[in-house]
C-alpha cells in the first residue's frame, strides 16, 4: 500500500483491519481473547512479555489501536472505554495554574466536563466563542497556555477552524494542540498532518459505525512524554475498553471507508436539498459553497465534508420538534456516525448557555438510499411548518 494516495491507503487499511490468519485454526477473523491475566513460566518470566494484565494492555485491544493509528497517520494510539474517558485522560496531563484554550461551541459533554475539571484543578480556561483561527491565536498566551483544543467541524454548530494556523501559533507558544476528529474522520481530515499534536476520537461514532460500541481513542504522531502520561493515567484509572468492545470496533472498522464515503455523499445531497426547502431557514454544512468556513474546509477536508449537518427549521422549537417527530425513516436519537440516520433537537439536551438555537436540528446522515431520506425530510418539514 502506498501512502502517496492517502485515500487509497485508508480504504485498504480499514478493509484489512483484522485480516490475518490465525495459526492455530486458519481463521481469517481474529478470535476474542478474554483473558485478563497472562501466565508466567517456572522462572516467573512472562510467556509473552507484551502482556501482563489487561488493565495495561490486551491482545484484543492492540490490533484496533494499530489500525486507528494508521488511519490517522500517527505512530501510537491508545484506546479508552469511551470518548469522554479519552478526553479526561488528555486533560489530566494539565497541571494547576496551566492555561487551556477551547471552543465555546463544541460537543457539550466535553465543554461541561472541561469547565468543571479546570475549576477543580485551578486551571485557567479560555472559551473561544469564534471558530476563526485569529480568535484562537489571540487567546493563546506564550509560555502559559499548555493545551489548545480544536473541534472542527464542531458538534452541532458545524463551525470550522483552521487547524494548521492554530497549530502553528500554539507551537510557537509551546502549547499542545488536541483535535477532536470525530465528526471529520481520518478519511477526510488528518489533523496530525496539519500540525496537531494529539487526535482524539469518540470511536463510538464513525470508526465503529454500528451504534453498538462505546470507545474512545487518542492518537499521537510518535511515542513521547505526553503519551507516556496519558498511558499512565489510563493504567492507574483502569480506563481500558472491554475485550468484546475492542473486537466489535475492529470489525466495524473494516467497512469504515465505504460507510463514511456513502454517508458523506448522502449528506452533501441532503444539504443541497434542505438549502432550497421552503420550511428551512438555513443549513450548516461545510460542503456548501456559501457556508462559513467552506474555503478552510476545502483545504483541510480532502474528498468530502462528512456526514454531520445541522439546519434551522422555520418558526422555532415547536416546529423543529414537530419536524423531528414526523420523520418516519430517520430516528430521533442521540449519536452520530452510525449506518442509520438520526435526528436530534440539541436545544432540548444542551444547557441554555451553550447557545444552540431552539429551531436547530442536528442530522447524522447514514447509508440509506438518499432519495428515501430526502422524501422523509420533505414530508416531515412540510407537515411541521404550515
Amino acid at each position: 500500500m502506498s501512502e502517496q494516495d492517502p485515500k487509497r491507503f485508508i480504504r485498504t487499511t480499514a478493509a484489512t483491519a483484522s485480516h490475518f490468519v490465525d495459526v492455530n485454526t486458519g481463521g481469517i477473523v481474529p478470535p476474542i481473547q478474554t483473558s485478563t491475566t497472562f501466565a508466567r513460566d517456572d522462572r516467573y518470566e512472562l510467556l509473552n512479555a507484551a502482556h501482563t494484565y489487561s488493565r495495561d494492555t490486551s491482545p484484543a485491544i492492540i490490533p484496533a489501536e494499530r489500525v486507528i493509528a494508521d488511519l490517522e497517520g500517527g505512530g501510537e494510539c491508545l484506546l479508552f472505554p469511551s470518548g469522554m474517558a479519552a478526553i479526561a485522560a488528555i486533560c489530566r496531563t494539565c497541571q494547576s495554574r496551566d492555561h487551556v484554550v477551547a471552543p465555546g461551541s463544541m460537543y457539550w459533554g466535553t465543554r461541561v466536563w472541561l469547565e468543571k475539571f479546570c475549576d477543580r484543578r485551578g486551571i485557567d480556561l479560555t472559551l473561544v466563542e469564534d471558530a476563526d483561527a485569529s480568535t484562537y491565536i489571540d487567546a493563546i498566551r506564550p509560555h502559559e497556555t499548555s493545551l489548545v483544543w480544536i473541534e472542527s467541524p464542531s458538534n452541532p454548530m458545524m463551525n470550522v477552524t483552521d487547524i494548521a494556523a492554530v497549530s502553528q501559533a500554539a507551537k510557537a507558544a509551546k502549547a499542545l494542540v488536541v483535535a477532536d476528529n470525530t465528526a471529520a474522520t481520518p478519511l477526510f481530515t488528518r489533523p496530525l498532518e496539519l500540525g496537531a499534536d494529539i487526535v482524539m476520537h469518540s470511536a463510538t461514532k464513525s470508526l465503529n459505525g454500528h451504534s453498538d460500541v462505546l470507545a474512545g481513542a487518542v492518537v499521537v504522531r510518535e511515542n513521547n512524554d505526553v503519551l507516556a502520561r496519558i498511558r499512565e493515567e489510563r493504567s492507574e484509572a483502569g480506563a481500558m475498553p472491554g475485550t468484546f468492545e475492542a473486537w466489535l470496533l475492529l470489525r466495524g472498522m473494516r467497512t469504515f471507508a465505504v460507510r463514511v464515503e456513502r454517508a458523506a455523499s448522502n449528506a452533501a445531497k441532503i444539504a443541497e436539498f434542505l438549502q432550497s426547502h421552503p420550511s428551512v431557514d438555513g443549513v450548516r454544512y461545510p460542503g456548501l459553497p456559501d457556508s462559513a468556513g467552506h474555503e478552510i474546509s476545502r483545504r483541510q477536508m480532502k474528498g468530502g465534508f462528512g456526514s454531520l449537518l445541522a439546519f434551522h427549521v422555520k418558526g422555532g422549537a415547536k416546529q423543529a420538534l414537530a419536524a423531528a417527530g414526523a420523520m418516519q425513516l430517520i430516528t430521533s436519537a442521540t449519536s452520530i456516525g452510525g449506518v442509520e440516520s438520526l435526528v436530534e433537537h440539541r436545544h432540548s439536551l444542551e444547557p441554555e448557555r451553550t447557545g444552540v438555537p431552539q429551531n436547530l436540528l442536528r442530522l447524522s446522515v447514514g447509508i440509506e438510499d438518499v432519495n428515501d431520506l430526502i422524501e422523509d425530510l420533505d414530508q416531515s418539514l412540510t407537515s411541521a411548518v404550515r
